[in-house]
């Protein structure tokens, strides 16, 4: 699978949208059985793959953007890039950095045996976009066994400016 440019979904002026070149995910998990929900915003397949495919030590993470749309959804993107990598490169100019084992949004940590340990937000949509090509034989295709919920697609979605929890400059 290849990379394509970040639409231009969420916050104005965003530095990555138009100019982002990365692979979406989304990295929602229902709270009670830590699997992917089976109703779904973003089509009737399902490109699943284990997180140390995406998300290890060899990879830097960065924060892109905090929006809702109109909506009590909170939306929250990130990026993953390999490190030294062109996506890297791109989001060390752009996007504050987190520390993959310590931010508020989703963690991997290695455990003493070397196993990788990974935890994410749940009180948020959490996104994710991966800047480099990924290979499909990692990962399985297959149909949501639940319903394609399209008003909550974030395909081009505009962020609300009177929201007083994703704006700084309102209500503060």
């Amino acid at each position: 699978m290849l990379p394509s440019v970040k639409d231009n979904s969420g916050s104005h002026g965003s530095p990555i949208s138009g100019k982002l070149e990365g692979i979406f995910f989304s990295c929602n998990t229902e709270f009670n059985t830590g699997k992917p929900p089976q109703d779904s915003p973003y089509g009737r397949y399902r490109f699943q793959l284990p997180a140390e495919e995406l998300f290890s030590p060899k990879t830097n993470l960065y924060f892109a953007d905090f929006y809702c749309m109109y909506t009590a959804y909170h939306y929250v993107i990130l990026v993953i890039a390999p490190k030294g990598s062109s996506g890297d490169e791109f989001c060390k100019q752009r996007l504050p950095a987190l520390d993959i084992g310590n931010n508020r949004f989703m963690t991997c940590s290695e455990e003493e045996d070397g196993q990788l340990v990974f935890h994410h937000a749940q009180d948020l949509i959490l996104e994710v976009i991966y800047t480099d090509p990924m290979d499909l034989s990692l990962g399985t295709v297959a149909e949501i066994s639940g319903h394609q919920l399209m008003s909550l697609s974030t395909v081009n979605a505009k962020k609300d400016p009177s929201c007083k929890t994703c704006n700084i400059s309102v209500g503060r």
